[in-house]
């Protein structure tokens, strides 16, 4: 059994809800423990991913108007308004300590979320690649990405979720688009709140989340200390996220549509030009590809980073409990592949 380190940060500024698992990455060493992250923005805000170009993805008067930040993350993927009304739940871990195959990541990841709700008397189920689903209707979405040291993979709990505002601030080609996309984000999503009819006490999701991730990942979960090395990192993260430059820089990702779920299309898809990290955050995308490679490889709202299929995971017990998550008979197995030779080549060289 080993020890997996638990920052429990509670309620944070917009800025540092990205930007703390990005410095617990970049600060981790040989001999940092495992960690996870539990942390809520105080402020509603919208999160673009890296190759995004703002202009393009975003409703800059509606944010204005609004007085709603704009933070571009370090990794991929697309536009996303998020509030207090999540709980996000952020692993940074070493490389090795996770699943090989980014499947069965996702299956090790999602897996004591999954069973939380469970707990709470929501039936959700595990919906490969990387959603959480209820009765059809999507409740959560998960990333991964190499950052630093190391591997992150990160997705929340949905106590609630504004989908107005959500609708609002991207940009669409007509209020009829954003009637639809409004439209589609109320018949495919859903949130704890809608389910229950209430919001659970978050001490007790926490409680129930950390006990079932522990027995999953055979391991002992204590709660740690933020470090200097850590608030040094996020500072500097800080003052990069926070700078016009970093914020209005010209991305190399072309791609049209918004996509709630694979199954929900709001409008029409193209395929990423460009590869780059793996977009981090949770449950509505705009934007965002279907396929990659002709197709064959989907990656359901996802890119994978460079290091994403390659890594020596399969001798930890994390690993091993990752390959367990995903067990053989799962209508999930195999509906997306490992990468292709092509396409690793090409995530190495888009990192």
């Amino acid at each position: 059994m080993h020890t997996i380190r638990l920052l429990d940060l509670g309620d944070v500024s917009p800025l540092r809800s990205q930007t703390v698992y990005h410095a617990a990455a970049y600060a981790m060493s040989e001999d940092t423990a495992d960690t996870i992250l539990l942390v809520s923005p105080t402020q509603p805000y919208v999160s673009i991913g890296y190759h995004q170009e703002l202009e393009k993805e975003v409703d800059l008067d509606t944010c204005r108007q609004r007085d709603l930040p704009i933070i571009r993350r370090e990794v991929g993927g697309g536009a996303v308004y998020l509030d207090h009304g999540q709980l996000f739940v952020q692993w940074v871990f070493h490389p090795g300590h996770l699943p090989e195959k980014i499947e069965d990541r996702f299956a090790l990841y999602v897996r004591p979320i999954v069973e939380t709700y469970h707990e709470l008397g929501i039936d959700a189920e595990y919906r490969p690649i990387n959603d959480i689903h209820v009765n059809g209707r999507k409740i959560c979405g998960t990333g991964a990405a190499t950052i630093g040291n190391a591997e992150v993979v990160v997705g929340s709990f949905m106590f609630h979720f504004d989908k107005e505002t959500m609708s609002k601030v991207l940009r669409v080609s007509s209020e009829k688009m954003r009637d639809k996309v409004f439209q589609s984000l109320q018949q495919y999503m859903t949130t704890i709140e809608e389910l229950l009819g209430y919001q659970p006490s978050r001490d007790l999701v926490k409680q129930i989340y950390l006990e079932k991730a522990a027995k999953l990942l055979d391991a002992e979960i204590h709660p740690a200390e933020w470090t200097a090395e850590e608030e040094a990192q996020a500072c500097e993260v800080d003052a990069r996220f926070q700078s016009e430059e970093w914020l209005n820089q010209r991305g190399g990702l072309r791609q049209t549509g918004i996509k709630i779920h694979q199954d929900a299309p709001a409008g029409p898809h193209r395929r990423y030009r460009a590869v780059g990290r793996l977009h981090p955050h949770p449950c509505v995308r705009a934007g965002l590809a279907r396929t990659v490679a002709a197709g064959r490889h989907r990656l359901a709202g996802c890119t994978l980073g460079a290091r994403a299929a390659g890594l020596p995971g399969h001798r930890h017990p994390i690993a091993r409990a990752g390959a367990r998550a995903l067990r053989p008979g799962d209508p999930g197995r195999g509906r997306c592949g490992a990468i292709d030779a092509g396409w690793r080549r090409r995530l190495e060289t888009a990192a």
